[in-house]
């Protein structure tokens, strides 16, 4: 399942409430204000393991538009909106994080 998140963790707990469901095959693409979490400032000991595995992505145009590109976290992959589309193809089901 792939869980979008659009929230930063300084404004809500959406990312949270996230992870506190997710299950091994979930994937989580943190897309407009949401990729504030994949700094390393913002960084869960959770988001960086799930990160280690390949799990986590960031919507590239997102985080370039915060001028946080130099920041993000280790292993967060980032997505056009190609990736996005092949992301939500790819595991059917998509859950919005609002």
């Amino acid at each position: 399942m792939l869980h979008t998140v659009n929230k930063s963790s300084f404004e809500r707990n959406s990312l949270q409430s996230c992870l506190n469901i997710i299950d091994d095959t979930s994937v989580i693409l943190f897309i407009e204000d949401g990729v504030i979490n994949a700094a390393n400032n913002a960084n869960s000991s959770m988001i960086a393991d799930l990160a280690a595995n390949g799990r986590v992505f960031a919507l590239q145009g997102d985080v370039e538009a915060r001028g946080i590109s130099s920041k993000l976290a280790d292993n967060i992959k980032l997505v056009d909106y190609a990736g996005f589309v092949d992301l939500v193809v790819e595991h059917g089901t998509a859950v919005s994080w609002v």
